[in-house]
């Protein structure tokens, strides 16, 4: 708000009914009509004094709580968010990029924690405070179906309160109060499974000195955190955020009070997890900040009762927000802490970090989700590490002292993009995606001196695509001067690296692409991630093989390709839509070598200038060229005769019909296929006759002791272009 007469009268003049939540003002003293205004939503700009401002969405700045993920594919990342609602994104979105189109509310209270229903991907419940909600994703509709719904004195909730499904039961849900409760009915019907877990009353803590609330001395806690056993049914651990750990292994008939000895009051018990191989086994992260301890405090227990302090190598001054173990790999977890992600190979007896790229802030929470980690921060919005299988393989093998081809994780065949219209702009708020195909790690403890090369094979040992540290690094100067787009669109493809350490080659799932006489950029552009077209035909789901070659050496692990799992159509019809593509990309890439031949055989006629006699036989050779290229030879069924140029085009343009969905070919492809394969067959029993000329024209050159025509031209390259657009 602000007021122009010092106070006397006040208008409101930024904010929105529900209440943005401004934290800091600042106002140029040289213009006042420049204003900086921060919030929990993020930053914003007037410059005409605050009749209009910038947008606060091109900012990554969501303060989530927790994370959770849906049962789909592409998964959604879900989550209360400060000030600013609640959230489902998914974590791959359709256009080559997760933008503000995958980015949805879903009725979760602010703060809240966020279950998405195992069984219906329509619905999400969330939790906070007193408030249960089941959202509809379809209609958008809410529904409060809090165990809950009017206050009463001896229940007690906080801001953020545990919501989570059994692993064994998907019926069964629990929400977290100062008393556990259960439904098996979606919320419909609610009953208690714990009296309240909370301490007695303690008063405030010593570090708030005289600043202590009104009736302290009568203020409980509540349970902020809960886990469920995934080995064993009815194993539950809960933590106070007053310092207590609690176990039932019954559904709540029985509760054991398991806490440490060191976790004195106003100890939070941030977040418990369940082992996934051990139900004697969980690890607790506690932060004590509210006691002016901001050491890191992490413990694990192996028998259900007794804890060890597990924070060897952690920051000495970042509390702990979770702890995850890895479902596949015993032995694997990560930490959340203040400032950053830490990871254990060893259980929890050795830390180091796994900052990376992140930012250096709050992190709340952690998922695996899959191959992939994902953490929730306050502040800088949801990050992503895609495939910590490295991990995985080095937390159970260690690090060799020799190369290493990593097993790697299964790949979905899904597109890049199916995005159909011009690309959102570069310059607005978006996610990357995933990486679009198999994702293969290789280590090497040296330097290589030699070639590092990288084969694919398929079931049958055939080789569908090569790599190598020797291919050029994308695209050259020059070429990137004659392109129609601005470069900075464009996929600039790397070679592997032959240097020491761990590397990451992605295979996009596609064999090598054909030769083609017109190159282009797809309309689905993804700043920095468009490649180059035609590629090669789409590699089918099956079994293959993966091949790292070093000099004489080679090692080899398997790789499977699963179908996208919402595509749903029959291996046969992959198979046949396999088989046609390859026959047309087999096409285009010879006849596009025979159109680069016939231009450059009519390019260099152009330049001759021999005597009459040789003159004849070039023009003659010269007309059935231009022939061959414009017009093409007669049908045999008496149709249109067309040339090279055009047939060529046709099977470029047949085969990008045929590639462009998951979906066996159609009947009227199929049968242009093969009207297209007649003619270029016709064309290249023509093209063969023409030989003969240009061999008797080079005998009549080389007695005239004049320069031989060339028909050895190579054809543009993949990753080379014809400024097509």
């Amino acid at each position: 708000m602000k007021s122009i007469d010092g106070g006397g009268h006040w208008i409101s003049f930024k904010g929105a009914p529900g209440g943005d939540d401004y934290q800091q003002i600042w106002i140029s003293p040289e213009d006042p009509q420049r204003i900086g205004l921060a919030g929990d939503q993020g930053a914003v700009i007037s410059v005409n004094g605050g009749r209009t401002w910038s947008s606060w969405y091109n900012q990554p700045t969501a303060q989530l709580y927790h994370v959770a993920v849906t049962p789909t594919f592409p998964y959604r990342l879900c989550s209360g968010q400060q000030e600013s609602g609640s959230v489902c994104i998914s974590s791959r979105g359709n256009d080559g990029e997760v933008t503000f189109r995958d980015w949805h509310p879903v009725g979760v209270i602010e703060y809240g924690y966020v279950a998405p229903d195992p069984l219906d991907p329509d619905i999400i419940f969330g939790a906070g405070r007193n408030v249960v909600t089941k959202t509809h994703l379809s209609s958008g509709q809410v529904q409060n179906i809090t165990p809950i719904p009017v206050s009463s004195p001896d229940i007690r909730t906080d801001r953020t309160e545990p919501i989570l499904f059994s692993p064994q039961d998907p019926h069964r849900m629990y929400y977290a109060a100062n008393r556990l409760y259960v439904t098996d009915d979606a919320g419909t019907s609610w009953r208690p499974i714990s009296d309240d877990l909370t301490r007695p009353s303690v008063g405030s803590p010593d570090s708030v000195g005289d600043l202590h609330a009104d009736k302290a001395e009568t203020q409980r806690g509540v349970i902020y955190s809960l886990s469920a056993s995934p080995v064993t049914r009815g194993l539950l651990w809960a933590g106070t955020d007053d310092g207590w750990i609690w176990m039932t292994p019954d559904e709540g008939r029985q509760w054991h009070n398991v806490t440490p000895p060191e976790l004195t009051p106003w100890s939070k018990v941030t977040q418990i997890e369940a082992s996934h191989f051990d139900a004697k086994v969980a690890y607790a992260s506690v932060s004590r900040f509210r006691l002016d301890d901001l050491r890191p405090h992490l413990y694990r227990t192996r028998d259900g009762q007794s804890w060890q302090s597990i924070i060897v190598g952690l920051s000495a001054d970042a509390p702990v927000n979770a702890v995850r173990e890895d479902p596949t790999c015993r032995g694997l977890l990560f930490a959340a802490t203040e400032k950053a992600v830490w990871m254990s190979s060893d259980d929890g007896e050795h830390w180091q970090p796994l900052q990376m790229n992140l930012p250096h802030t709050s992190m709340r929470d952690l998922v695996i989700q899959g191959q992939d980690l994902i953490v929730a921060t306050h502040g800088r919005s949801f990050w992503i590490l895609d495939d910590i299988g490295p991990l995985r393989d080095f937390a159970r093998n260690g690090l060799d002292k020799e190369a290493a081809l990593l097993k790697p994780s299964p790949a979905v065949r899904v597109r890049r993009s199916t995005g159909t219209d011009t690309p959102i702009p570069p310059d607005e708020p978006t996610g990357r995606n995933p990486p679009d195909g198999a994702v293969i790690d290789y280590y090497l403890p040296q330097a290589v001196k030699g070639a590092v090369g990288i084969e694919i094979l398929d079931s049958s040992g055939t080789v569908v695509r090569r790599a190598s540290s020797t291919d050029p690094e994308g695209f050259g100067q020059e070429e990137r001067e004659r392109e129609l787009i601005p470069a900075y669109w464009i996929r600039q493809p790397k070679p592997l690296s032959a240097a020491p350490g761990l590397h990451r080659f992605v295979w996009d799932l596609h064999y090598r692409a054909p030769r083609t006489a017109k190159h282009s950029f797809p309309i689905s552009a993804v700043p920095f991630d468009t490649p180059q077209e035609p590629s090669g035909p789409f590699a089918i789901p099956g079994n293959y093989r993966v091949r790292l070659k070093i000099g004489s050496r080679q090692w080899e692990q398997p790789l499977s390709v699963n179908p996208d799992p919402r595509v749903g159509i029959p291996q046969q019809d992959y198979a046949a839509q396999l088989a046609l593509a390859q026959a047309l990309a087999s096409a285009l890439d010879d006849s596009t070598m025979k159109l680069a031949q016939v231009k450059s055989l009519r390019k260099q006629l152009a330049l001759l200038k021999p005597d009459p006699a040789i003159a004849a036989r070039a023009k003659a050779l010269d007309a059935k060229l231009t022939e061959l290229q414009e017009s093409g030879p007669m049908p045999q069924d008496g149709g249109a005769h067309r040339g090279l140029e055009r047939v060529n085009g046709d099977i470029a343009s047949l085969y990008e019909q045929v590639e462009g969905a998951d979906a066996a070919p159609t009947q009227a492809q199929r049968a242009a296929a093969e009207a297209l394969s007649r003619e270029w067959q016709s064309i290249a029993a023509v093209s063969a006759v023409i030989r003969q000329d240009l061999a008797a024209l080079n005998q009549a050159l080389a007695k005239a002791r004049l320069p031989k025509l060339h028909d050895d031209v190579q054809a543009p390259e993949e990753g080379e272009s014809t400024d097509e657009e």
